[in-house]
């Protein structure tokens, strides 16, 4: 089921979720785990003005994503970021294709133009995940992060939610 976040009920369940990556992976560029009220807060701020939206199984949060602006100048108010987070064990069932089309979707109602997903090179899967979403490449830095002793390089991919 999708539904809206809860940023009281659901904050533990997502920085649990988002900690297996900051601790364990470079797909997020964070090096230190979130604690649930600084998750918490994060859920608050992003929800306020952005669609944030949770998949939920029998009562456990399998998986979450959300958007927010991509930058502060008033130009890009338009423009907004998209990111998703799926539990050890729940990826390669679609529950990410149903939570990104859901999320597409009211991002598109709620006035959005363009949705940019930043992703770490060599996240090949995440790549091909946003591609069959309609996402396409828009831009690639080089070295731009460091984690685990390897410099990282980041691409943009863009969906124009007007086409």
């Amino acid at each position: 089921m999708i539904r809206e976040v809860r940023a009281a009920d659901d904050a533990a369940a997502i920085a649990a979720i988002y900690n297996e990556y900051v601790l364990h992976t470079t797909i997020s560029f964070e090096t230190a785990a979130l604690t649930p009220e600084a998750m918490q807060a994060r859920i608050v701020a992003y929800s306020a003005e952005c669609p944030y939206l949770v998949y939920e199984n029998d009562g456990k949060v399998l998986g979450y994503c959300y958007a927010h602006r991509w930058k502060e100048r008033a130009a890009y108010a338009h423009t907004w970021e998209s990111t998703i987070y799926l539990a050890p064990g729940a990826q390669g069932n679609g529950i990410g294709r149903v939570l990104m089309q859901e999320l597409i979707s009211r991002c598109r109602k709620a006035g959005c133009r363009v949705l940019i997903a930043c992703i770490t090179q060599g996240n090949e899967r995440s790549c091909h995940f946003h591609e069959s979403l309609g996402f396409r490449q828009a831009s690639h830095f080089h070295a731009v992060g460091e984690k685990f002793g390897s410099l990282l390089d980041v691409v943009d991919y863009e969906l124009n939610l007007n086409e």
